[in-house]
């Protein structure tokens, strides 16, 4: 007798979503990397500019010099601006795919819990099974003896 799992579609099913769901998790981690390392090179550029402009106050500029570089680094800001927006829903659909992967294998673990059960009902009904045929062969024997 075969173990027949009456749900093994479903799990497959199951398994497969939350393997798509695994890709998706892990799209969403890329693209939110991508962002928030632009981010921090806009930063990390903004302090360089910003540091190179106090040098030059200090060597002595003009103040067209200084009106460029602030309305450059104000340019500069509002993409700092964009990107952080950009990073704060990059987190947030992270954060969505990864809730997703937890309740996709919440599912799939519920599924193979299910299945192992049946497993053990399916053992246990094959030890009976034996035990049963076992005894009828000893009553067998026991009445040819006689």
């Amino acid at each position: 007798m075969k173990f027949t799992f009456k749900l093994e579609k479903l799990l497959d099913l199951r398994e497969k979503e939350k393997e798509e769901q695994v890709f998706m998790y892990e799209k969403a981690i890329r693209k939110f990397e991508e962002v928030a390392e632009k981010l921090y090179h806009l930063l990390k550029k903004k302090e360089d500019i910003e540091q190179q402009q106090l040098k030059k106050i200090e060597s002595g500029v003009s103040i067209r010099e200084i009106r460029l570089g602030q309305h450059y680094l104000l340019n500069l800001q509002k993409e700092i601006d964009s990107y952080q927006q950009l990073v704060f829903h990059a987190r947030k659909h992270m954060q969505e795919e990864e809730q997703s992967l937890i309740e996709k294998n919440i599912e799939v673990k519920k599924m193979e819990k299910m299945k192992s059960k049946e497993y053990e009902k399916f053992l246990h009904f094959l030890d009976v099974e034996d035990r049963k045929v076992m005894d009828e062969i000893s009553m067998q024997i026991v009445a040819r003896e006689k």
